[in-house]
C-alpha cells in the first residue's frame, strides 16, 4: 500500500515515488567496504605498527604494493643491513687425523636461508642464473655481491692474474673480469719472474641499484705488496695498478699467506701461515700495513681476526681446548694494542660431540677455528676433522653442527649474505 502524496504549501511539486527499502535481516552479511575505503583506514600511524611484525622478506614484498606502503616500510627497515643467510661449498666429511684432510670433495655454492623453519618468509637465492658458476670458488662476499675465482686456478702459476666472476643474487646480474692487461704496470717484465699473486676481494660498491663496484687484486712484486683495482661500471671493465708499497716488506715466502680476505672494521685483512701477523688494507688510501697479534699466544697458534658486535677489531683462537677473545684497545694490560676480553674452557663443550676423541693430543690435531661468524659476530666456526663443522656461541655455550639436509657439512669459507642496503626500489622512496 502506498503512500499519497499531494502538493506541499507553497506550491511546490511532490518528490517522486521511491521504493522503500527493506531492513537488513540478522542473517544477511553487510556489503564489504571499497577498495579505497579499505586502504584508507589504515593511516601513516597505524600502517607501521603493523608493518613491523613482518618478517623482513615480508615486509619488502609489502613495500611494493604502492608508493605510500613504501614511504611506511621506510620507517620499520632496520639501519643496518640484513642478515639474508649463507653461501658455501657443500663438502663430504672427511675421515680424522691422521689422514690428510685435503683431499675434501667440494660442490658448487649454495644458499642456507638465515632461517630454514620459516620457508615460506625467507629468501631463497641461489646462483642458478650462472650455468658456469660449478667451475668457480668463492672468495669474498661483500656490500650483497660475490666474488669467485675459478677452481683450477690454485693450479696456475703464480704470475698469473686469474678471471673474476661477480655475481648479485639479489637481482641475477653477473659480471665476468678479465685478468688486468699488461700494460698497468710500466716495465712489467721486470717483475712478472718475482710476482706472486696472493688473492682477489670486493672493494666497494657504488650503488644497490646497479652492478657498479670496484674489485682488488693483491700480489706481491719483488718483496713488496701491490695492488690492482678493477673498476667496473656500464658492462665495462678497467684496471689501473697502483705503486710498489715500498714501506712495506714481505720478507717470507708468499705462499703463506691466505688467499682468502676478511673484511672487519672498516680494513681488509690477509691472515698469514704461522705468524704473529695479519698485513692490512685500508679501502680508502689502498695502503699496506702490518698488524701484529698479542705476544700472549702460544707459538704457531691458529687465530682468526674479525669484528665484534659493537664494531671492534677483535681476534679470537680456540688453541689448546680454550677460547679465546681478544679486542683492540689500549688499556692498562694491553699486549701490541689488544686486551683479553674474555676466555672460555671448551673440554665440556668438546665432549659433547659424538664419537670426538677424548685425549687432548688427538683433539689439538683434529680441532682449530676458521673463522668468526661475520653474520652473527657472538659466534665462532670451529672445524672438527672427521667430526663436521660447528658453529659455537660462547653466550650461550651451544655448539651447533652445520649440516645440509643431504648431510654434508659447511665447506670453507662460509660467507654472510647481507642485502645490499638500502634495497633498490627504496633509494627513490
Amino acid at each position: 500500500m502506498t503512500r499519497k502524496t499531494g502538493k506541499k504549501r507553497g506550491g511546490s511539486k511532490p518528490k517522486p515515488q521511491t521504493e522503500t527499502e527493506t531492513p537488513l535481516s540478522s542473517n544477511s552479511v553487510p556489503p564489504p567496504p571499497s577498495a579505497e575505503a579499505a586502504i584508507d583506514v589504515l593511516t601513516l600511524d597505524v600502517l607501521p605498527n603493523i608493518l613491523r611484525r613482518l618478517s623482513l622478506a615480508d615486509l619488502l614484498r609489502a613495500a611494493l604494493a604502492c608508493h605510500r606502503w613504501r614511504r611506511a616500510a621506510t620507517r620499520c627497515l632496520p639501519s643496518a643491513p640484513p642478515l639474508l643467510g649463507y653461501f658455501f661449498h657443500p663438502a663430504k666429511t672427511g675421515p680424522p687425523p691422521p689422514f690428510k684432510h685435503n683431499m675434501l670433495t667440494y660442490y658448487e655454492p649454495v644458499f642456507a636461508p638465515l632461517h630454514a623453519s620459516s620457508s615460506s618468509s625467507s629468501p631463497r637465492l641461489s646462483l642458478d642464473f650462472a650455468p658456469d658458476v660449478s667451475r668457480y670458488q668463492l672468495f669474498d662476499c661483500h656490500q650483497g655481491l660475490l666474488l669467485l675465482q675459478p677452481a683450477a686456478s690454485a693450479s696456475l702459476p703464480k704470475v698469473i692474474h686469474p678471471r673474476l666472476l661477480v655475481l648479485d643474487p639479489a637481482t641475477h646480474r653477473r659480471a665476468l673480469l678479465p685478468p688486468p692487461p699488461r700494460d698497468t704496470v710500466p716495465d712489467d717484465h721486470r717483475w712478472r719472474s718475482s710476482r706472486y699473486y696472493v688473492g682477489s676481494a670486493l672493494l666497494s660498491r657504488a650503488h644497490p641499484s646497479k652492478l657498479c663496484f670496484e674489485a682488488v687484486c693483491f700480489a706481491i712484486d719483488g718483496g713488496h705488496p701491490r695492488v690492482w683495482v678493477a673498476s667496473f661500471d656500464n658492462d665495462q671493465c678497467r684496471w689501473r695498478a697502483l705503486p710498489l708499497d715500498n714501506k712495506v716488506v714481505v720478507d717470507f715466502d708468499p705462499y703463506w699467506f691466505e688467499r682468502r680476505c676478511v673484511h672487519a672494521a672498516g680494513k681488509m685483512y690477509w691472515h698469514i701461515c704461522n705468524s704473529r701477523r695479519v698485513i692490512a688494507l685500508h679501502p680508502a688510501t689502498l695502503q699496506f700495513t702490518y698488524l701484529l697479534a698479542p705476544d700472549s699466544l702460544p707459538d704457531g697458534c691458529k687465530f682468526r681476526i674479525g669484528e665484534t658486535p659493537d664494531g671492534r677489531l677483535c681476534i679470537a683462537t680456540v688453541e689448546d681446548q680454550m677460547m679465546q677473545l681478544w679486542v683492540r684497545g689500549e688499556t692498562r694490560c694491553s699486549d701490541n694494542g689488544w686486551f683479553l676480553e674474555r676466555e672460555m674452557d671448551l673440554r665440556k663443550v668438546y665432549d659433547t660431540v659424538p664419537g670426538l676423541p677424548r685425549d687432548m693430543e688427538s683433539r689439538i690435531k683434529s680441532i682449530y677455528l676458521t673463522d668468526i661468524d661475520a653474520g652473527n659476530k657472538t659466534k665462532l666456526f670451529i672445524q672438527m676433522l672427521g667430526y663436521g663443522r660447528y658453529s659455537f656461541d660462547p653466550e650461550t655455550g651451544k655448539l651447533e653442527r652445520l649440516a645440509t639436509r643431504s648431510g654434508k657439512e659447511y665447506g670453507d669459507p662460509i660467507c654472510a649474505y647481507f642485502l645490499a642496503w638500502p634495497p633498490a626500489f627504496l633509494a627513490q622512496a
